[in-house]
């Protein structure tokens, strides 16, 4: 029987990595206030970053209806990720998905549906 692949079986260095994680953190006036999840994804971002990956992190935050709303900004996110990690995450603001039924990627501006995702230096 094959065994299952982790990213320790993976040469990324110099490569792109993206990494779709589950960073549905609580957030109040603009902080977290609970990042047990963010937590959770360093391992995952350290191994990448610290064999010279260069790591793309997508994630979401809520259900907005309709429209963007800034309440759903993963921007206390990325600034609790930057913390933690101890290096500069770049956040790609307005880079979210576009009206419902559009498609997640695509290329272009975040009219585009683009979902959230930042840099991770």
């Amino acid at each position: 029987m094959t065994m299952m692949k982790t990213i320790d079986d993976l040469a990324v260095a110099g490569q792109r990595v993206l990494v779709r994680d589950d960073l549905n953190v609580p957030v109040d006036g603009g902080r977290v206030t609970d990042d047990g999840r963010i937590r959770a994804a360093l391992t995952t971002l350290t191994a990448l970053l610290d064999r010279g990956a260069g790591v793309i992190v997508c994630a979401h935050l809520g259900r907005p209806k309709g429209e963007p709303d800034p309440k759903y900004s993963l921007a206390p996110v990325a600034a609790r990720l930057t913390e933690l990690l101890g290096r500069p995450v770049q956040f790609a603001a307005g880079a979210q998905r576009g009206h419902a039924g559009e498609p997640a990627v695509r290329g272009g501006g975040d009219e585009q549906g683009r979902r959230p995702a930042w840099r991770v230096r």
